[in-house]
C-alpha cells in the first residue's frame, strides 16, 4: 500500500543564504507512560523518532531543504510527515541552527556542499501508517540513550543536547509552579 500523500522533489523552490542550503529538521519524541505510578526523571521515559536509510545502521532526525513557500518551522513539519509519517505540535522557537557540509560533499573543501540547518523539536500527536519516503527511511523509536550512539552526525547529537536542555528547563519551571501552588494552597488551608 502506498501512500496518497506526496513528497516534494526537487530544488527549484530551495532557500539560500548566501552560499549555505537553507534546512530545516526536527527533534520528533513522545514520552513514555510511567505504568509503575512513581515520579522518574523527565529524561528517563523520553523517545526519540529517528529514520534510517536502506543499507546503514545509523540513524538521523528527519531534515530536508527549506523551500520558499513556507515558514521555517513548517518545512520541518513537512520533512517528519514526508521522511517519518508523524504529525505533531512543533516547538515555535528553534533548538539553534548547525552549519554543515551534506554528506555528497563532505570531504569537499569547496563552498558547494554547505548547510545550515534549523532544527525543531516536535511533540508527535499522530504516526501514520503510510506515509510519502516510507520505502527509502524506516523509522524508530529510542531512548535519547540510544540516539546518541545511533546517530551519523555530530551537529544532530547537538541538537539533541540543545534539546535535552531545553526540557529540563521546562520541567524545572513546571516543579517550581508546583511547588509555589502547593505552598500558598497549604497557606490557605492552615490561614498563615
Amino acid at each position: 500500500m502506498s501512500s496518497a500523500l506526496l513528497a516534494r522533489t526537487g530544488r527549484h523552490r530551495q532557500r539560500y543564504d548566501n552560499h549555505f542550503r537553507l534546512v530545516s529538521g526536527c527533534i520528533p519524541y513522545r514520552l513514555k507512560e510511567n505504568g509503575d505510578g512513581e515520579c522518574c526523571d523527565l529524561l528517563d521515559r523520553l523517545e526519540v523518532l529517528m529514520i534510517s536509510r536502506p543499507n546503514r545502521d545509523d540513524l538521523v532526525f528527519p531534515k530536508g531543504g527549506w523551500e520558499d513557500d513556507e515558514t521555517v518551522d513548517q518545512a520541518a513539519c513537512r520533512e517528519a510527515l514526508e521522511e517519518a509519517g508523524v504529525r505533531g505540535i512543533i516547538s515555535k522557537t528553534s533548538l539553534g541552527y548547525w552549519e554543515f557540509r551534506s554528506k555528497s560533499n563532505q570531504n569537499s573543501c569547496s563552498d558547494e556542499g554547505a548547510c545550515k540547518g534549523y532544527m525543531f523539536a516536535l511533540e508527535v500527536t499522530e504516526e501514520l501508517e503510510y506515509w510519502p519516503e516510507q520505502a527509502s527511511h524506516g523509522r524508530r523509536w529510542v531512548s535519547v540513550r540510544e540516539a546518541y550512539e545511533l546517530c551519523r552526525y555530530e551537529w544532530m547529537r547537538q541538537a539533541l543536547d540543545s534539546f535535552k536542555a531545553s526540557l529540563r528547563r521546562a520541567s524545572h519551571s513546571i516543579m517550581l509552579i508546583s511547588a509555589n501552588s502547593a505552598i500558598g494552597f497549604a497557606s490557605q488551608l492552615t490561614g498563615t
